[in-house]
């Protein structure tokens, strides 16, 4: 175990740059003594761990220092394929199936019995995907017109840092000089763009560390729904909303209808049309705001058809 975690500490140095103790031991879920332990343990074997004092010190690789080759194992290489195959049919980017056949014409890895199929990322605009990775490479600012969750339209001027797939969506991860701060784009709502001939203003941090920090302060506003829902909805809510039974059956429920939790983003509209498209199947309780504006969206859509 101890040898598993001092490779593991090696690994993450060369990954991460200059790492406090603190953040060590929180990442690895040890004491701060162990940490200090290990640390002592990779220098007695060679590894040449710099530690260094002050406020913003902490343990660091020297640059000198590479891993051998020997490394990394069959079963490494097999994890490592799997991710370049899920990246070549997201992007169907020359680069990465030239890296796949790099990394494959190296080791024989043997089947790990996972396949990343994700082909359905392709869906929209890839030439808006590939320029934005263009100007990421060259460090130039870009600038193109959004529109937000509140439907409101406006140019923005941004230094491009990633794209990025979660929440269902690619994403743009960029630095707003106006705001000052690190923002998030969808890119699906970006249209226009333009790569400027404007370097960066600075340099950035490697963009998992500023999501990590952008993820701690979370400005987004969240709801909490309870909703009443009959049996032919209940794997829907689970699946697409991420809700959860909190009562099964209420005594006036002959149905079998149970009651649900669950927790969305404020302004976002697809858990709101996800409710309506369940019909009479799902009866929210609270809040009474979103039984309200159920209401009237239903009422516009019977007027619509009537």
């Amino acid at each position: 175990m101890k040898t598993e975690r001092l490779y593991a500490i090696t690994i993450y140095l060369l990954n991460h740059g200059r790492t406090s103790a603190g953040r060590l031991a929180e990442h690895f879920e040890v004491s701060l003594r162990t940490i200090q332990r290990d640390i002592d343990s990779l220098c007695l074997a060679g590894i040449p761990v710099i530690s260094v004092p002050g406020a913003s010190g902490g343990y660091e690789i020297a640059e000198r220092f590479r891993l051998s080759d020997q490394f990394a194992t069959s079963d490494d290489y097999s994890c490592i394929l799997t991710a370049l195959q899920g990246l070549v049919s997201a992007t169907g980017e020359q680069k990465a199936k030239h890296t796949f056949e790099k990394i494959a014409a190296l080791s024989k890895a043997a089947d790990n019995g996972i396949l990343l199929d994700f082909s359905v990322l392709r869906e929209g605009d890839t030439a808006l995907l590939q320029a934005l990775q263009s100007a990421i490479a060259q460090k130039r600012t870009v600038n193109f017109t959004y529109t937000n969750n509140n439907n409101e339209t406006r140019s923005h001027s941004v230094e491009p840092i990633a794209v990025l797939y979660r929440w269902y969506a690619w994403y743009l991860l960029a630095y707003s000089g106006v705001r000052g701060d690190y923002r998030t784009y969808k890119l699906v709502r970006m249209s226009s763009l333009e790569i400027t001939c404007i370097p960066f203003t600075k340099e950035h941090e490697a963009a998992a560390l500023i999501l990590e920090k952008n993820d701690r302060k979370d400005s987004r506003k969240y709801l909490n729904i309870l909703i009443k829902c009959r049996p032919p909805a209940v794997s829907r809510i689970k699946e697409y909303l991420n809700g959860t039974i909190v009562k099964e059956s209420p005594e006036d429920s002959p149905d079998g209808s149970v009651l649900m939790e669950l927790t969305v983003v404020e302004n976002e509209q697809l858990w709101l049309g996800t409710l309506l498209s369940l019909g009479d199947n799902v009866e929210v309780l609270n809040p009474e705001a979103l039984r309200r504006q159920l209401l009237a969206s239903a009422e516009k859509i019977v007027s619509l058809y009537k």
